[in-house]
């Protein structure tokens, strides 16, 4: 008798598990939706950034375009000396991967000029900012701290706070450049640097600086004219552009041998312009 007691009390035991196993498989399982968010968290993850790499940027920029913006370089007679003028000087980075530039000075009888090209990869590291809004952000502190003059509403500005179209072609290295970039709008105000030595009246207003409408995903260009001291002005023109997740940053200035004498500020800003868009179209954009 104690055998058969033990038998149905193991049989009932087994019932009862298969029982609670079969209860907890159904539709209803607490374990389906444990984390019902979690499929509306992975779809809301921002997407990456366009660009993945750099690149190189001491040969960003071709010889012609040296020769444009850098006209003593030609006047090198040493080929070894040219070549090492033409390769320019690596910025230091720790990651070339997110940051690269490259920098060159060349001296001649007329002026001292200097090019520097700076390209920045932008990567959020919060899941619900994109890379492309991270590089907005980022592009958006270089213009406020650039204090751009505001745009004017003058209906013969065309669009407000917006350029012409960049020269399509090259400056010649001789300091006339081939096209006008006349066509820009007209900021009211007056920038510190104020461009000198150039067209008075509106073609003056359209030097100024000011938001660029056809270079990357968003642009602008500085202009700015120091002095030090009992020397020649110099002259800094700077272009910032935006294309997807990479920023990149031209400053170009020139400070002649002569005192008195102010660099051109339609030349230096039509050889910016053209060089920007030149590596907007390397990258793609």
């Amino acid at each position: 008798m104690q055998r058969k007691a033990y038998v149905t009390g193991t049989a009932a035991l087994l019932a009862a598990l298969l029982a609670g196993c079969t209860s907890g498989s159904g539709g209803d399982s607490p374990t389906d939706n444990a984390n019902p968010g979690a499929a509306d968290t992975a779809s809301a993850v921002a997407q990456p950034g366009k660009y993945r790499t750099l690149p190189e940027p001491c040969g960003a920029v071709g010889h012609d375009s040296l020769d444009s913006l850098l006209p003593g370089i030609k006047q090198i007679t040493d080929p070894d000396q040219r070549d090492k003028a033409y390769q320019g000087q690596a910025a230091l980075t720790y990651d070339t991967e997110r940051k690269v530039g490259c920098h060159w000075k060349v001296e001649s009888a007329d002026a001292t000029d200097r090019l520097s090209v700076d390209f920045e990869r932008v990567v959020s590291y919060d899941n619900t900012v994109s890379d492309d809004d991270q590089a907005k952000t980022l592009f958006e502190g270089k213009e406020t701290a650039a204090d751009l003059p505001a745009p004017s509403s003058s209906p013969a500005s065309g669009a407000s706070g917006t350029a012409a179209p960049a020269p399509t072609s090259s400056p010649s290295s001789s300091g006339s450049p081939s096209s006008s970039a006349s066509g820009d709008a007209s900021p009211s105000g007056s920038p510190s640097g104020s461009p000198s030595g150039s067209p008075s009246g509106s073609a003056a207003a359209d030097l100024r600086p000011r938001v660029l409408s056809d270079l990357g995903d968003e642009a602008y260009i500085d202009d700015q004219l120091g002095s030090s001291g009992s020397t020649a002005e110099q002259r800094t023109v700077t272009v910032v552009f935006r294309t997807s997740n990479v920023v990149v940053t031209i400053v170009y200035e020139e400070q002649p041998t002569a005192v008195g004498t102010v660099p051109d500020s339609k030349e230096m800003q039509d050889r910016a312009r053209n060089l920007a868009s030149q590596l907007d179209g390397a990258l793609g954009g």
